[in-house]
């Protein structure tokens, strides 16, 4: 049909995903992103907020059993990981995935592969004109970076295919808070760039400062979406997530046990 808005870039519309056919660890999640936007999962540990990620990037074989997930409108559920991966999702993974034994420059080379030369080379420098540290440990082995410089050598290497979609699996993980504003800050510029993002977290207060529009999942079901402003201002959200109510206004882990009924 002519004339009418571009599809979203990522649709997930009601899917199931199961663990050993009976075990749901995703029911009837939807969610869409739009281009250029940020959307973050939060939740505590065991939510299914990997599994998520895993489903869409295609790494759970035969998932989800029910539900669809379109990319620019093409569905792209139960597809092959490599196949899912070629039509534009780029997936990072918690433990980053790096090859600790190659240097920065060989990683970096790795995410160029198969890609026109100086198409690649042009996307090279902005990786690098937006975390300038790379360049300067290009001969170094990826097991030697900090924990930051090694998200943020992941991230890179990830831009280097092109993402349409880029997902992004706790990328604030072990990091110091200054490393943490620093890859979060690149993921802004990231989005201003053109790439759309999905990011699952569990700092909370950091997570919300940059996305577009955030949900809450629990025990595999989306309980709450909006804009962060939105989510914020949720008392529930404010108690657990953000720890407003007990004064617990401090980044870092931003979820905590709690005794009291929840209003979702």
């Amino acid at each position: 049909m002519s004339g009418g808005a571009p599809p979203p870039v990522l649709a997930v519309s009601s899917i199931e995903t199961l663990y050993h056919d009976r075990i749901y660890a995703l029911s009837g999640v939807s969610l869409e992103l739009q281009e250029r936007q940020i959307f973050a999962v939060l939740g505590p540990n065991g939510a299914g907020k990997t599994t998520l990620l895993k489903t869409i990037a295609g790494l759970l074989k035969d998932q989800p059993k029910k539900g669809s997930i379109r990319l620019d409108g093409r569905r792209i559920e139960r597809q092959q990981p490599e196949e899912v991966a070629d039509a534009g999702v780029v997936f990072v993974a918690e433990d980053r995935g790096l090859f600790r034994e190659l240097t920065v420059a060989e990683t970096l080379e790795l995410g160029m592969w198969g890609r026109p030369r100086g198409e690649a080379r042009a996307d090279l420098e902005k990786v690098h004109a937006m975390c300038p540290r790379l360049r300067e440990r290009l001969r170094q082995q990826a097991e030697t970076l900090s924990g930051g410089e090694q998200q943020m050598l992941a991230i890179g290497r990830s831009l280097l295919r092109r993402p349409r979609l880029l997902l992004l699996d706790e990328p604030s993980l072990g990091l110091t808070p200054e490393m943490s504003r620093l890859v979060f800050g690149a993921l802004e510029q990231i989005s201003r760039d053109g790439t759309t993002v999905l990011l699952v977290e569990q700092n909370a207060r950091l997570a919300l400062r940059v996305a577009h529009r955030a949900a809450i999942l629990e025990t595999g079901r989306i309980v709450l979406s909006g804009t962060p402003q939105e989510l914020s201002e949720h008392p529930d959200v404010r108690d657990v997530y953000l720890g407003v109510a007990s004064g617990e206004a401090t980044e870092g882990k931003s979820f905590r046990l709690y005794r009291k009924r929840r209003r979702w």
